[in-house]
């Protein structure tokens, strides 16, 4: 097994660690990943499988249920394991440079770095990230990416450019989630947008509306009544799976793994890619 470990920032890791340790800025580019490139170009010169133009004219895109197994696999001389010790926004930077890579073959683990909600999804809260990212076995989970070309890895949110009450539209498959207009003097409570994390299981996405800003500011009465309602940052009842989320608004704020899309966009789409990650979690 080849094993490439990206060091992201300042991360810590131990010492005398198999494999190759490959320093590089804590959200790493695309000339920052060249040797990954590189790697996954050198065990797999030619891709033998259908290529993604092939797979998406398929009539059922089977695939498209329960996560499988890379079909490259038997055509590699050896697994190529690739080990991110970092923050979710440097996993998501490293799915998106394999994306476009188009080698989703290889097995990625993840040794998460603060918050992760990638931890959360994957198990790796309760246990040692490094033994289960040498050790473990690499599972098939859906890989949501953006129609901005970005793999999302832990979690997105939607919003109001202005961080206020929301307006537009958002719908999972077929399901509205959000249909709102914003209105004044609405501080929690109320419509502020909604957030998805991907599933390791089909159909891919779980989103949820969210119901009070990202920057919460209360004043002291509304705490009170904060704590009286039992009320959260997210509605759980709201609820709502599928392989494909979609917004559209005036003025939406897109946030990937913590990174706010620079500009504001009128529309976004979230998705269950062609090909499934290969992620190793207990």
């Amino acid at each position: 097994m080849r094993v490439l470990i990206l060091r992201c920032g300042d991360t810590p890791v131990p010492a005398d660690l198999p494999g190759t340790v490959l320093n590089v800025p804590a959200i790493p580019g695309r000339r920052d990943l060249k040797l990954l490139d590189a790697a996954a170009a050198d065990l797999l010169p030619t891709d033998p499988t259908p290529s993604l133009d092939e797979i998406s004219a398929q009539p059922d895109v089977p695939h498209l249920g329960t996560p499988g197994r890379a079909p490259q696999a038997g055509h590699l001389p050896e697994p190529l394991r690739v080990i991110v010790a970092g923050s979710d926004a440097a996993l998501s930077a490293v799915l998106t440079r394999m994306m476009r890579g188009d080698y989703l073959w290889a097995e990625v683990g993840l040794v998460p770095v603060g918050e992760s909600s990638v931890a959360r999804n994957w198990g790796l809260e309760q246990v040692d990230a490094w033994q289960v990212a040498l050790n473990g076995a690499a599972n098939p989970v859906p890989l949501i990416r953006s129609d901005l070309g970005i793999a999302l890895a832990g979690s997105a949110t939607i919003r109001s450019w202005d961080d206020g009450e929301f307006t537009g539209e958002i719908i999972v498959d077929d399901q509205v989630l959000v249909r709102h207009e914003a209105r004044d003097g609405i501080h929690f409570n109320g419509v502020f947008g909604a957030r998805l994390v991907p599933m390791v299981d089909a159909p891919g996405i779980a989103a949820v509306r969210a119901t009070a800003p990202e920057k919460l500011s209360l004043t002291w009465r509304e705490k009170i009544a904060h704590r009286l309602t039992g009320s959260s940052l997210l509605d759980p009842d709201s609820l709502a799976t599928g392989r494909a989320v979609q917004a559209g608004g005036p003025s939406l704020a897109v946030t990937i793994d913590g990174v706010r899309h620079k500009r504001p966009l009128e529309r976004v789409t979230f998705y269950r890619h062609l090909r499934d990650l290969q992620a190793i979690r207990p």
